[in-house]
C-alpha cells in the first residue's frame, strides 16, 4: 500500500470511527483500524464486533492499492501532533509501514488485514428506510436519557424503533418513566420494529453532522446498517420483545396542568433538596390554578415547600413523584412550556410539549406516582 493524503483530513476520519474501538478489546486485532485502499478512495474501519464504524476519504495520490490494520492510538497520537501538510503512507516490509511528513518520518507496526474480524451486515430480508437526519438525532436525544440500566431485561437498554407505514416513533423506558418520540412522514412499505442499544445510539447522535440531510436505515433481526454522507455505522441490535408501551399511556386524563417549563423544573431543584436522599420523594397539591410542590426528610427534620404560578383545571388532587425522574424529563425538553395531565393520583401522569399538544404529542413523557 502506497498512498499521500493529507494529515487533517485523516485525522479527521479515524477520530469519526475512533469511537468503536473498544477499551478492553476480546480480540487484540480490533484495537485497529483497518485500512482498504481502492482507487482514490480510502476505507477506514473500526469495530468491537458489536458495534462497527466505516468512512470513505478521498485521497491525493493513490499509488499502490492494498490493506492494512494499523495500531489506532499510535496513528491517532501521531496524526494530533502534526500540521496540516500532505502525508504519506507506504508499507516498507511485511509488518512495517512509513508516514512521512515534510520535515520527518516514523515507522510503525501493521499487521495482515486478513486477521482483522469479518464485520456482519444485514440480509436479503431487510427493511430499509430513510429518515430526516435532524428528527433521528432529535428523537435520539429526547429518549435514550430513559433507557433502563437493568441487564435482567436487556430489552428496556434500548431504544424501540416502531415503525408504521406514516410514521416511526422512538421510545425509551425504565419501568418508572417512558419517552416517546414520533417523527412523522417517513414512509415504510410495511410495519417493522427494531431496538437499537443506547450504546451505538449514542455514538449516532454525536457523529450525524449538522448538515447531513438524511439517514439511509437497513435493518434486519440481527444487524442495522445506518448510512450517511461518506459514513457507515453497522451495529448489532438487541434480540427480545419490547413491552407494549402504548397501553400504559394514559387516557382521558381530565385533570390538566399548564405551567413554564423552566419555572417548573427549577422549583422541583430547589424544593427537592429537602426531600430524602434515598427516595427522593416530592408531592404535588394541586387545585384550580394552584400548585404547591413540597417536601420532607424526617429523619432530619427537614422540609420545603413552594407555591408555583400555573393553570390547572380539574378535581383538587394530590400526588406523589420521584424528583429525580421529573428533573430528567423536564431537562431533556426544549420547550418553553408543558402540559402535564393526570387521570387520579394513582395511575400515571402525561407530560408534553405545550407547543406540540395539537402535534398529536410529538414528544410525550410518562411518569409513574408513588405513594405519597
Amino acid at each position: 500500500m502506497k498512498l499521500i493524503i493529507s494529515s487533517a483530513e485523516l485525522l479527521k476520519g479515524i477520530l469519526s470511527v475512533s469511537k468503536a474501538i473498544p477499551a478492553k478489546p476480546a480480540l487484540p486485532i480490533l484495537e485497529n483500524f483497518l485500512f482498504v485502499l481502492k482507487g482514490n478512495t480510502l476505507e477506514i474501519t473500526a469495530s468491537d464486533t458489536e458495534l462497527t464504524l466505516r468512512t470513505l476519504i478521498e485521497v491525493d495520490n493513490a499509488i499502490e492499492e492494498g490493506q492494512i490494520a494499523i495500531p489506532a492510538k499510535h496513528i491517532t497520537d501521531l496524526l494530533k501532533e502534526l500540521p496540516d501538510q500532505p502525508l504519506t503512507i507506504s508499507t516498507v516490509s511485511d509488518s512495517s509501514f512509513e508516514c512521512s511528513w515534510t520535515s520527518g518520518s516514523s515507522t510503525l507496526p501493521f499487521f495482515p488485514a486478513e486477521d482483522y474480524p469479518e464485520i456482519a451486515t444485514t440480509d436479503d430480508t431487510a427493511v430499509r428506510i430513510e429518515f430526516p437526519a435532524e428528527s433521528l438525532v432529535e428523537g435520539i436525544a429526547s429518549t435514550i436519557y430513559a433507557t433502563s440500566d437493568d441487564e435482567i431485561r436487556p430489552a428496556m437498554s434500548g431504544i424501540f424503533f416502531d415503525i408504521e407505514p406514516e410514521s416511526t416513533t422512538l421510545v425509551a423506558s425504565d419501568a418508572h418513566k417512558l419517552v416517546c418520540y414520533t417523527a412523522s412522514g417517513i414512509k415504510a412499505t410495511e410495519k417493522a420494529s427494531f431496538i437499537l442499544h443506547k450504546r451505538p445510539a449514542a455514538v449516532l447522535r454525536s457523529i450525524i453532522g449538522k448538515n447531513t440531510e438524511k439517514v439511509d436505515i437497513s435493518f434486519d433481526s440481527k444487524n442495522a446498517v445506518f448510512t450517511f454522507d461518506q459514513t457507515t455505522v453497522v451495529c448489532r441490535l438487541i434480540i427480545g420483545k419490547y413491552p407494549k408501551y402504548r397501553d400504559v399511556i394514559p387516557q382521558n386524563n381530565s385533570n390538566v396542568l399548564r405551567i413554564d417549563r423552566a419555572m417548573f423544573l427549577n422549583t422541583v431543584r430547589r424544593v427537592s433538596v429537602c426531600a430524602n436522599k434515598a427516595s427522593n420523594h416530592i408531592k404535588f397539591d394541586l387545585k384550580e390554578n394552584s400548585l404547591v410542590i413540597s417536601a420532607q426528610d424526617l429523619g432530619f427534620s427537614i422540609a420545603a415547600y413552594e407555591n408555583v404560578p400555573c393553570q390547572y383545571s380539574g378535581d383538587e388532587l394530590s400526588i406523589g413523584f420521584k424528583s429525580t425522574f421529573i428533573i430528567e424529563i423536564l431537562s431533556n425538553m426544549t420547550c418553553n412550556g408543558i402540559v402535564m395531565k393526570f387521570a387520579d393520583s394513582k395511575r400515571a401522569a402525561l407530560i408534553v410539549p405545550a407547543e406540540d399538544e395539537a402535534e398529536s404529542e410529538k414528544v410525550c413523557g410518562i411518569i409513574m406516582p408513588i405513594m405519597i
